[in-house]
């Protein structure tokens, strides 16, 4: 089986939060677009908070997103995995993305918000302990999946607790 690839980070010098998804579903790597399944809350939920039509062609809703200060990414760069299930990564087979160097490139970046568990697991487990000590603290918060998989969860409930992108982005704008 070969390995699947995810896709270049979207930020810029000014980003304050890092939002990190474990790795693109197949239909968003098909699609060759974050969060492209239709029934992913991830758009509508930025739209929500930050009016973001998920009708913008993919390019200008991350355009807009980094106009927010916000940055996206995932934590797995390659791996294998059967479908789009977390829990179907082959964890052998995972290869992370390089967040030295993204580190390296944002300097304002005060938090990372983790679309999920499984993302805030894989970071914690193999990217952490290989962290220079002053990007080990940065604040760290995990956020219920926007996945279609996560079911069990309302969307108004999802859309609450995402919020707290907006408290993380208003804090950092104070002196």
């Amino acid at each position: 089986m070969r390995a699947d690839t995810a896709f270049p980070c979207s930020a810029d010098a000014q980003a304050r939060v890092l939002i990190l998804g474990s790795m693109p579903s197949q239909t968003s790597l098909r699609a060759r677009e974050y969060y492209a399944h239709p029934a992913n809350a991830f758009w509508p939920i930025m739209q929500s908070l930050f009016g973001i039509p998920r009708s913008l062609p993919h390019q200008q809703r991350l355009a807009r997103l980094r106009a927010q200060r916000i940055a996206l990414w995932d934590v797995v760069h390659q791996c294998i995995r059967p479908g789009s299930m977390d829990h179907d990564i082959q964890s052998d087979s995972v290869v992370t993305n390089d967040f030295a160097a993204l580190y390296a490139r944002l300097p304002c970046l005060t938090a990372i918000c983790f679309n999920g568990r499984k993302a805030e697991q894989l970071y914690r487990r193999l990217v952490l302990p290989n962290l220079p000590a002053a990007w080990q603290r940065l604040p760290r918060h995990v956020l219920p999946s926007t996945s279609p998989a996560n079911a069990r969860m309302r969307f108004a409930d999802k859309l609450q607790a995402w919020r707290l992108l907006c408290q993380l982005l208003s804090r950092t704008d104070s002196p």
